[in-house]
């Protein structure tokens, strides 16, 4: 698996074959927290993985202000190295073994920012720099700082790795919540570690930004049938294949295109957009600024789903592509959409597959920097209390 915004992109294997013609969206579309100072930059390279990885997320991301953009920028870096270490190993033990280890570094390096620290943020961060340096890979280094910033539970980049794994090894999906588990683990972790970077601190916003990575993962699923086919890979849920005919196993072994495969195709469609439509209920609750990126990257990516839907969902002999221009159109379109837009009524209720991650986020949640004069108000007094009671203890105990 390769990955794209929430995220996979397309399969090197097939890169350059003849029976993987783009074909060019026809599709009409209508017109923080703080951080210390970061002095270990190495956004370059960063930036050129997701420019090269993910051309709709690069574009989306260009909205998102320039903080936040860094912190994008740090984590897909951080996804799509770990990801290409899996594939090219074909998830050995050994390299997985090496994954855990890393995070473990990452982790044992990138504790939480200490009401201390913020007294002297720059030696703090001028310290933490130079702890940086032992951990030798430029994209660990660039994910242990966003760790620290933003407080990110371990659990959730865990649950990355293990659906890499799953996807090396061959997983067979049978029925669409085995797609949305999976879905989850290579997708929804990016969204709750996306949600945390920009701010969200309530349950439902988590889980819909969670959801969002899930149906841009569906949508992914559904555009590279053809490409994974061709590597011998099937993510299409089993049981909708046989309910229209299609033997899985046969099918795999010589693969093509028909209108059984093609209700299938929508199908995963529908799901997705059943999902983007819960997302957006989310988009509220981010900060202004930060909105326009997302609903962008929503929007871009259903976009993809119509390409297919255009091709009469035959996504087995061409790649559905949205174009520049397309992408451009509903950028400036979702800039003023998306700063206006209203908390909407938050009826649903998460979708199972990714309930572990909201409750990972949680904790973390509890400790996002406050955005309103009350909340920082309140942040204040708690802190002024807990110090108090810091001190309190040190005095008991050294009397």
């Amino acid at each position: 698996m390769k990955q794209d915004v929430f995220f996979r992109a397309p399969a090197q294997a097939s890169q350059g074959s003849g029976s993987s013609q783009s074909l060019q969206s026809s599709v009409q579309v209508t017109p923080s927290p703080p951080q210390l100072p970061n002095l270990d930059t190495g956004g370059s390279e960063e930036e050129a993985l997701m420019r090269g990885g993910s051309k709709s997320f690069f574009a989306a991301s260009r909205l998102l202000p320039a903080a936040i953009r860094s912190a994008a920028v740090d984590l897909y870096a951080f996804c799509r190295v770990t990801d290409d270490a899996v594939d090219n190993s074909g998830a050995s033990p050994r390299v997985m073994a090496e994954l855990h280890e890393r995070l473990d570094a990452i982790y044992a390096f990138a504790s939480p920012i200490s009401p201390e620290e913020w007294r002297t943020p720059l030696e703090a961060s001028q310290k933490f720099s130079e702890q940086l340096r032992a951990l030798p890979q430029i994209a660990d280094r660039a994910f242990a700082r966003v760790v620290r910033a933003y407080r990110l539970p371990k659990k959730i980049p865990l649950a990355l790795l293990e659906g890499f794994q799953w996807d090396a090894q061959g997983r067979r999906y049978e029925t669409i919540d085995d797609v949305y588990d999976y879905s989850a683990r290579v997708a929804g972790t990016v969204g709750a570690m996306m949600a945390l970077v920009m701010g969200v601190r309530e349950a439902r916003p988590m889980a819909r930004a969670c959801e969002l990575g899930v149906a841009m993962q569906l949508t992914n699923i559904a555009r590279d049938v053809g490409e994974d086919a061709r590597m011998g890979r099937l993510y299409l849920p089993r049981l909708w294949m046989r309910e229209e005919g299609l033997d899985p196993d046969a099918w795999l072994a010589q693969p093509s295109f028909g209108p059984a495969l093609g209700r299938v195709v929508a199908r995963v469609l529908d799901a997705a957009d059943s999902l983007y439509r819960r997302a957006e209920e989310g988009v509220g609750f981010l900060p202004r600024r930060c909105r326009p990126a997302i609903l962008a990257a929503r929007h871009i990516y259903a976009d993809i789903g119509r390409v297919i839907t255009k091709a009469g969902y035959n996504s087995f002999d061409q790649r559905a592509v949205v174009s520049g221009r397309a992408k451009l159109q509903r950028l400036m379109l979702c800039m003023p959409a998306a700063i206006m837009a209203p908390r909407m009524a938050r009826g649903h209720k998460p979708l199972p597959a990714i309930a572990f991650l909201v409750e990972a986020a949680g904790i973390s949640m509890q400790h996002r920097p406050p955005r309103s004069v009350a909340e920082k108000a309140g942040w204040m007094v708690d802190l002024i209390i807990r110090l108090e009671e810091r001190e309190r203890q040190s005095r008991s105990s050294v009397g």
